[in-house]
């Protein structure tokens, strides 16, 4: 288990442009809650004019708290997105999040997670969560969470650490290797990943993928046909077509964006 938040900047598309727009951090929550918290995420903004964020998700279940200026504070869970998720933001503001493990809300929400796949359902705090320092705001989470009481779940511990698995190893590039190396069939590691995770394995494989070539393409001018092979794509033409279709540009366009 860490004992600090990852540092990476994965799945976040132009992160220099995000960090000289906002103050993001991250933080980790009480230790009875990181078998099931990756981390807590903090935003705060003061701006003159709308900033537009895209992200490319995690396979991960969020729940979001955000304040603007002059409106109430709105809560949300926000299901696993498959697509490209942009959000405005605009004016005085702030966002209390918590990205859980792949896995790790199913303790909380007690039946299938795939419920929640590309949904975001509304969600009321008893109080509010945004106001105060960063150690406030984390203990109002923390005490949110523990009274959630989630019940220990074997199978989402082991979804879980697969899903850690595929993010960490990227010799991970098939479902059935990935399968059999763990010595399961496919068809019963499809339905705990729906389960537990609310993605099939197929997708998880290739969204940590694509997140790999994105980091990669910030890094500056790269060979795609290797960066293709290297991260399990039948060609480059495949690598291309993914990452327009999720990020909205081609990796070259992305990567001069950038530069």
């Amino acid at each position: 288990m860490r004992h600090e938040p990852r540092r990476d900047s994965r799945g976040i598309l132009d992160p220099g442009r995000l960090l000289r727009q906002v103050r993001f951090r991250r933080r980790l929550p009480a230790p009875a809650l990181r078998p099931y918290v990756e981390h807590y995420w903090l935003v705060d903004w003061e701006l003159t004019e709308p900033f537009d964020q895209r992200i490319v998700p995690h396979p991960a279940v969020n729940v979001v708290f955000q304040a603007r200026e002059g409106t109430p504070e709105s809560g949300e869970i926000a299901g696993v997105c498959r697509g490209l998720f942009t959000v405005t933001l605009h004016g005085v503001g702030r966002v209390t999040g918590v990205q859980f493990r792949p896995g790790g809300f199913r303790p909380f929400w007690r039946r299938s997670v795939a419920e929640l796949t590309d949904q975001r359902r509304p969600l009321t705090a008893a109080a509010p969560v945004c106001p105060g320092s960063d150690d406030e705001r984390c203990r109002r989470l923390d005490e949110l969470l523990t009274a959630g009481q989630p019940v220990p779940d074997p199978l989402a511990a082991q979804a879980t650490a697969l899903v850690e698995e595929i993010r960490a190893d990227r010799s991970i590039l098939r479902v059935d290797d990935f399968a059999r190396r763990h010595a399961v069939s496919t068809r019963r590691l499809q339905r705990l990943f729906l389960d537990h995770v609310g993605v099939g394995p197929k997708w998880v494989i290739r969204r940590y993928r694509l997140q790999e070539a994105i980091e990669q393409a910030a890094a500056g001018p790269l060979d795609w046909s290797r960066v293709a092979a290297d991260l399990g794509y039948a060609d480059q033409a495949h690598l291309v077509r993914e990452f327009t279709a999720v990020a909205g540009v081609s990796p070259a366009a992305y990567a001069r964006s950038l530069a």
